[in-house]
């Protein structure tokens, strides 16, 4: 053990101790302090900038922590973006957290301790330090989905997610011991040599345990068919949950998807590229197909969300170095977008009930003009209509599957994005030209609601007139390792 151990695990020991700090503060709290309760999102922030900052000190560097822990481009790329996705969750929460009545304490904890989960799945070597991180990730999810008691939707939808989770990480623990029993290391360096060597005959038990990986990285992200969880969760949880979590628990099991399938099992790309494929465009027409059909935003945001995870499939299908970078950019797209989308719906919800049907946004313009344009570019941009961050994200998907000769691929994500624009001009056209009013008042927003949706509006339009910069980094990132 050595400096370099410790360094390479400080971004995850400072979101660690701003974790553990929130949960002290809270055992000392008294019951009705509400205005120590509004700090822990202030010590959440100070540590995920933190890491943020210790992270960026460690880009272009090559360290390997503890043995599994893993400090390269790719790495500092995802705890970074991990990092970013909690900070703007945690400005959207001040004041909606509170009027949804949720323990403020559990709430910040709960959502610290999964990102330290999504970092260590995004930086980690061996695949029992990643199902480790994988079930700290959603052990908190899971409680994070039911942390609104008195919604019975809520609570079903916790559980749901947590019995098909749990068959997940069964696959997915299954899919380990099969590939030490072949290899006898759990290593990805070293499981990665020993199936290049038996590539041309690789025996049915290492297909097998690929297979068993994959379909626990596939539950994560969503991909049809182990998507059931996805809508039911989605519409359950407190809506800035949802938004976290459509992103968070993205970013890091593609992480880690690629790096276990894009490195470790790549000499086997012969025999996971057909699935892969295959589930790639099953995901894009069942999350499009179906999505039309939601009248329910949540619901449909969800659809929307399996829809986008067919697309990140593309560029796992279509590899090579544009596909990488392509999927590292695209999570980055996808994310900023869905969290301002989820940010607006949550500062228009009110304790009572969530503001998520279709008609809840009838002439919603009227009364709330400033959030109806947010709202619209980030639905735009979820649809990918030009100048935003979601067109560019597309068009790089797509190009690179084009790269490869997948045009079969590239042609269907480009007409399921087409169908898609359909029920996101829904909610468009009812907050402009709907003569209808929603039923009930609508909340006022808070100034750091406000700053952090604008944030996210930033993120939309810059990135999608300036893209450049972000995809230079992501290809660095991609070269480090692949």
């Amino acid at each position: 053990m050595n400096w370099n151990d410790f360094s390479a695990v400080v971004p995850v020991l400072m979101v660690t101790l701003a974790a553990c700090t929130t949960m002290i503060a809270e055992a000392f709290r008294k019951q009705r302090d509400v205005a120590a309760g509004r700090w822990f999102g202030v010590y959440g922030i100070i540590g995920l900038v933190g890491a943020i900052a210790a992270s960026l000190s460690q880009w272009n560097q090559s360290l390997v922590g503890f043995g599994v822990i893993s400090v390269d481009n790719f790495s500092v790329f995802f705890n970074i973006t991990l990092c970013a996705i909690g900070i703007l969750t945690i400005i959207l929460s001040v004041g909606n957290a509170d009027r949804d009545h949720l323990p403020l304490g559990e709430y910040y904890t709960l959502m610290l301790f999964s990102i330290v989960g999504m970092m260590l799945m995004a930086s980690t070597t061996d695949l029992l330090i990643i199902f480790i991180a994988l079930e700290i990730m959603s052990l908190g999810v899971y409680v994070m989905t039911a942390l609104k008691r008195s919604s019975a939707e809520g609570a079903e939808g916790a559980f749901k997610y947590f019995v098909l989770g749990a068959f997940s990480s069964a696959f997915f623990l299954y899919g380990i011991a099969l590939a030490y029993a072949v290899t006898g290391t759990t290593r990805l360096d070293e499981i990665g040599l020993r199936v290049a060597s038996s590539a041309l005959d690789p025996g049915i038990l290492t297909i097998l345990a690929m297979v068993l990986l994959l379909v626990g990285f596939a539950f994560k992200v969503g991909a049809v068919p182990f998507h059931m969880w996805t809508p039911d969760a989605y519409q359950g949880a407190p809506t800035l949950v949802t938004g976290f979590m459509s992103t968070g628990v993205k970013v890091a099991a593609m992480a880690a998807f690629l790096r276990v399938f894009l490195s470790t099992f790549e000499p086997l790309r012969v025999d996971w590229l057909p699935i892969i494929t295959v589930m790639a465009a099953l995901t894009m027409i069942l999350g499009t197909v179906v999505g039309v059909a939601q009248t329910n935003v949540k619901r449909m945001l969800a659809y929307s969300s399996i829809a986008h995870a067919g697309y990140l499939l593309i560029g796992l299908a279509a590899g090579g170095a544009a596909g990488k970078a392509a999927i590292l950019f695209y999570l980055v797209a996808y994310s900023v977008t869905n969290l301002g989308a989820f940010g607006v719906i949550a500062a228009l919800s009110t304790p009572d009930r969530q503001h998520d049907n279709i008609g809840d946004f009838a002439g919603m313009w009227k009364e709330r003009p400033g959030l109806s344009a947010l709202l619209t570019m980030f639905l735009l941009s979820l649809g990918g209509f030009p100048l935003t961050v979601g067109f560019i994200g597309k068009w790089f998907i797509f190009s690179a599957a084009m790269q490869e000769g997948m045009y079969s691929l590239a042609i269907l994500g480009v007409l399921t994005s087409v169908v898609s624009v359909f029920f996101y001009l829904r909610i468009v056209v009812m907050m402009y030209m709907s003569d209808e009013t929603a039923p009930e008042q609508r909340p006022a927003v808070s100034p750091l609601t406000v700053t952090g949706l604008l944030i996210a509006l930033v993120g939309v339009i810059y990135l999608g007139i300036l893209p450049g910069g972000l995809l230079s980094i992501a290809a660095d990132s991609v070269a480090s390792i692949f």
